[in-house]
C-alpha cells in the first residue's frame, strides 16, 4: 500500500495506491463516510468490466448502491449527459449527506466530478480511476468539467474529492492503444519534474512496465500533489502540468475528438513544442531527440499533418488564455520545466519549427 496525503486544509484528502484495492474499496469508503447511500457513476465499458465487483465490495459494508451508467467516449462528456446524470441522481434520491463515486477513466472522473460539484450545490465524491491517465493525473487535483462545442473542458470547476482509490491491477484490461495513451501523461511528469522517472521509462517497454505501475503512479501522483498544494487554482506553478496540452488540445479539436486520444495529442504537442524551443535555444540541445525517442518507444505520435494555421484557431479559443496572453510550458531540459508567458500573436511560431510545414 502506498498513500499520498494532499494538504489542502479543510479540503485535504489521501490517495491510496495498491494492487487489488478494488475488492476492498468498501472498507476505504467506510472510513470516509457514515452515509448509507452511494451513487456510482461509470461508463458502459468500465461498468461491464468491473461494476459488479465494485458493487459487491461496497455492499460488504452495507451500502445502498445505485449504479448510474452512460455511454463510453469523450463525445459524451457534454452538457446533455450531465443533465441525464442530474436526473438519475434525483431519481435515486441522492442527498447532500450521501456520496458519489466516479468510477472510470478521465471522462468519467471529469463528468462525474462535475455532477457531484453542481448537483444540490455539491455532493461529496470519491475518485476510483481505472485508466493510466486518470490514475496518474486527472483523478487528482479537483479539476472537473465537461467539453463544449467551442472547446475541451470549457465548463468546469475546482472540486476536490474526499479520497482517491487506485488499483493498478485494473490497467491490465486496457487495450494497448490506451496503455500508450496513458503514457503520454506519464512521460509528461518525467519531462517537467522527475528525470529519474523519465530515465526509468527509457529502460522499460510495453512488457516490463507492468511490474512498475505502483511506483510510476506514486511518482506521478506525488509530483501532482505537491504542485496542487502550492497552487490549487492553477494560477501559477500548477500550470506546469499543462506541458504539451496547449498544442495537444488543439490537435484533438482540429481532428475531431476521438481521432487522436488525449495522450496522443499531448505526446505530439510535447514533441512539436520542444523541437521549436530547442531550435530557439530555450531548451537544452539534444532534449528533443531524446523525448521523441521515448515517445516512439510507446507508439505515441511526435507530429501531425495539420499546419500551424490549422491548429492556431483551436489554441486561441483555449481556456488557458488570459485576455491576449497565454503561458506556455516549455522544458529547460528533461526533468525541468518552466513557464513562458506569451502574447497571443506570438503563439503560432511555437507550434512548428522554422522551415517545417
Amino acid at each position: 500500500m502506498k498513500s499520498i496525503h494532499i494538504d489542502l486544509g479543510k479540503d485535504s484528502y489521501d490517495i491510496h495506491i495498491e494492487n487489488g484495492l478494488l475488492d476492498r474499496a468498501g472498507e476505504y469508503v467506510r472510513n470516509l463516510t457514515k452515509s448509507q447511500t452511494l451513487a456510482v457513476i461509470s461508463d458502459t465499458t468500465v461498468d461491464g468490466l468491473y461494476g459488479d465487483r465494485l458493487e459487491q465490495a461496497l455492499r460488504k459494508e452495507h451500502y445502498n448502491v445505485r449504479r448510474i451508467v452512460f455511454p463510453a467516449g469523450e463525445k459524451y462528456k457534454c452538457a446533455e449527459t450531465l443533465l441525464q446524470l442530474y436526473q438519475e441522481l434525483s431519481d435515486a434520491g441522492i442527498t447532500r449527506s450521501d456520496y458519489i463515486i466516479a468510477f472510470g477513466g478521465g471522462v468519467v472522473g471529469d463528468l462525474g466530478g462535475f455532477a457531484a460539484a453542481t448537483f444540490l450545490r455539491g455532493v461529496p465524491f470519491i475518485q476510483i480511476p481505472t485508466t493510466i491517465i486518470a490514475q496518474v493525473d486527472s483523478s487528482v487535483g479537483g479539476k472537473v468539467g465537461i467539453d463544449l462545442p467551442s472547446g475541451k473542458n470549457q465548463a468546469g470547476s475546482f472540486y476536490q474529492p474526499k479520497g482517491v482509490l487506485i488499483d493498478p491491477e485494473l490497467l491490465r484490461t486496457l487495450p494497448l492503444r490506451f496503455i500508450h495513451d496513458g503514457m503520454g501523461e506519464v512521460i509528461k511528469y518525467g519531462c517537467i519534474h522527475d528525470i529519474a522517472l523519465f530515465e526509468l521509462l527509457e529502460r522499460l517497454d510495453d512488457e516490463t512496465i507492468f511490474g512498475h505501475w505502483e511506483e510510476i503512479i506514486e511518482r506521478c501522483c506525488s509530483s501532482k500533489a505537491r504542485l496542487v498544494e502550492r497552487d490549487v487554482l492553477d494560477l501559477g506553478e500548477r500550470m506546469m502540468l499543462n506541458f504539451g496540452h496547449t498544442i495537444g488540445h488543439a490537435i484533438e479539436g482540429c481532428y475531431g475528438y476521438g481521432y487522436y486520444t488525449h495522450g496522443e495529442g499531448v505526446a505530439a504537442g510535447m514533441a512539436m513544442l520542444t523541437a521549436v524551443t530547442e531550435d530557439m535555444g530555450l531548451t537544452k540541445a539534444g532534449t528533443s531527440d531524446r523525448l521523441r525517442s521515448v515517445l516512439k518507444k510507446y507508439s505515441l505520435p511526435v507530429d501531425v499533418a495539420a499546419s500551424a494555421d490549422d491548429l492556431f484557431p483551436y489554441i486561441s479559443n483555449d481556456k488557458k488564455m488570459r485576455g491576449n496572453n497565454m503561458t506556455l510550458i516549455i522544458l529547460k531540459e528533461l526533468g525541468q520545466g518552466r513557464l513562458l508567458p506569451l502574447k497571443a500573436e506570438d503563439l503560432p511560431k511555437y507550434i512548428r519549427k522554422r522551415g517545417s510545414k
